[in-house]
Formats: structure tokens, C-alpha cells, sequence
């Protein structure tokens, strides 16, 4: 019996009653219209004011909180669409599910590309320079989408050249493990997360050891930095335990079946939204320069309600 038949059945089987799924829904579509009004803020200050978009700094910000809007939307598109219609056409899952892949795993490789940039802002100022500079931030960030594709559209090839057609056409209970059921995917997808895992912490906890060492014997915002760090790193690690999840959830259907949509909640709000909420608070409200244009546009679009 498949993992992808037995989450269907489970899920099916031990639904939410009426007053907990309109709870957990509110919950959900509340906590996204408020990560994405900031993020829409965070985006359209970044847009009107030069000094942010020839920063490489700032770009990675940008990304990051594009990503999480897409991340966030789709994956509320799906929750909701899961307990409004249960099930949705394979094709129109396949869809939503590799978008939403795409976003959550470019989040950790960004992360990455920022420790670095931290990394030879502080440790190496003086060839900050010439080493950050927008054209190659720009190609980073393609390079970032380039290994997710990588990463990800393998699972649609599979499923298409060992799939019947047929298949695509019927409606499932949509998670990745329902749509992508092959179980070499599932090997595929340990073995990359655990690769992931492996390089990205080793980027995380070199860059960041580096520039708390650096912070603690500098004499200026020492204490700031040292905070920033933290905070990155408590990101970073709610970011990368999403590659846990698959195994999390399987440990949490065997161990909780009859509480499995409770489960599948949690891991949601954990592993996909809260790191999402932290992203605005990290970069764009402690950034002084941020937050002083950031204060400039939210009080402009405040006179314009007034008025």
C-alpha cells in the first residue's frame, strides 16, 4: 500500500468538523494577509528608492520577500482549496505544488547567499566592493532558481514517464506525496534535502561563527550585530527543518492517525508560514535604512487615507 494512498485515507478518513477547519482557515488566510501586506510594503519601498536596488544586499532581501509571498499565497491557495473542495484536479496540484517548491526551497539557498555577503561585508570590507556587485547578485539569484528547478522538476519528469495520463486528469487530496508518488522520488528528494542540509549549514555556520567572532571584537554595534545574528540563525533553522518535514509528518501519521490533519496543521504553520513572519522583522524593521524609508512610505500612505 503507497505512503501517498494511506495519507488520502487518513486525512479522509479523520476530518476536521466544521467549527476547527473554519478555525484553522482563519487562522491561515489572517496570518497571510498580514505577512503579505508587510512584504507588499517591504517590496514597494524597495522599488522607489534607488539606494536599494543598487545594493546586493537589498536585492537578496527583495528576493527573499518575493519568494516569501509566493511561498505563503500558494501554499494558502492549497490549504484552503483543501478544505473547501478536499479534492482538486492532479494537474492544477502538479501546478501549485512545483511553484510552491520552487519559492520554499530558493528561501534556505537565499539565506545562504546572504550569510556570505554578510560574511565579506564584515570579514572583508575592503573587497566588498569589488567582490558584491549587482550583476553577479543578479546572476546568484538565477543560479538559485537554476538549482531548485534542478532539484525539483526531476519529480514532474518521473511521474509523467512512469505515471498512466489518465492519472493527471482525476482529483486527489493535493500534497506532494499524493502527485509525486513514485518512490525513487522519494529517495531523490531525501538524498537532495540531506545535501541541502549538509552545505547550506556548513555556508550558515562558517559565515555567521566568522562574523560573531568579528562582532564581538568590534567596538561599534557589537551587540546589534550579535543579535542580528541570532536571529538569522533562529531563521535558518526553522527554514532548513523543512527538510525534516517528510520525515516528521510520516513519524507523526504512525504515532497520531486519528489526529493526522492536526499534524499536517502544525507542520504547516511551523515549517512553512513562521519563518515567512520573521523575514520582515530581521531585514526590513531592524535595517535603519530600511525602516527610516519604510517609516517615509507608510506615512505617506497613511496622509493618502486621510485624504
Amino acid at each position: 500500500m503507497s505512503t501517498s494512498y494511506i495519507n488520502e485515507t487518513v486525512v479522509e478518513n479523520y476530518r476536521d468538523a466544521f467549527t476547527k477547519a473554519l478555525f484553522k482557515n482563519v487562522i491561515v488566510v489572517v496570518l497571510c494577509i498580514s505577512i503579505n501586506y508587510i512584504n507588499v510594503a517591504l517590496i514597494q519601498t524597495f522599488c522607489k528608492h534607488q539606494i536599494f536596488y543598487m545594493n546586493p544586499r537589498y536585492i537578496l532581501f527583495f528576493h527573499l520577500v518575493l519568494n516569501d509571498m509566493i511561498q505563503v499565497t500558494l501554499t494558502v491557495i492549497l490549504f484552503v482549496s483543501s478544505y473547501i473542495f478536499f479534492q482538486i484536479n492532479v494537474s492544477v496540484c502538479c501546478v501549485l505544488i512545483l511553484l510552491a517548491l520552487f519559492a520554499t526551497e530558493n528561501t534556505p539557498l537565499n539565506l545562504a547567499c546572504m550569510a556570505v555577503e554578510c560574511y565579506i561585508a564584515i570579514c572583508i570590507p575592503l573587497r566588498h566592493v569589488q567582490i558584491c556587485t549587482v550583476k553577479r547578485t543578479l546572476m546568484l539569484i538565477g543560479l538559485i532558481w537554476m538549482t531548485s528547478m534542478l532539484s525539483v522538476l526531476p519529480d514532474l519528469f518521473i511521474s509523467l514517464a512512469t505515471i498512466p495520463l489518465g492519472f493527471f486528469k482525476s482529483r486527489v487530496f493535493c500534497l506532494r506525496e499524493t502527485v509525486f508518488q513514485n518512490p525513487h522520488i522519494i529517495k531523490k528528494r531525501d538524498i537532495t534535502y540531506i545535501v541541502y542540509l549538509v552545505i547550506v549549514w556548513f555556508i550558515i555556520f562558517f559565515t555567521y561563527f566568522k562574523v560573531l567572532f568579528t562582532a564581538k571584537t568590534a567596538s561599534q554595534d557589537a551587540t546589534k550585530a550579535r543579535n542580528t545574528i541570532i536571529l538569522h540563525g533562529f531563521q535558518v533553522l526553522l527554514c532548513m527543518s523543512i527538510y525534516a518535514e517528510p520525515l516528521l509528518r510520516q513519524v507523526l501519521q504512525q504515532w497520531f492517525p486519528k489526529n493526522y490533519s492536526d499534524s499536517l496543521f502544525a507542520c504547516y504553520i511551523l515549517f512553512q508560514i513562521l519563518p515567512r513572519a520573521i523575514s520582515p522583522i530581521v531585514y526590513g524593521v531592524r535595517d535603519k535604512t530600511y525602516r527610516k524609508y519604510l517609516k517615509r512610505y507608510l506615512f505617506v500612505q497613511d496622509l493618502s487615507i486621510l485624504f
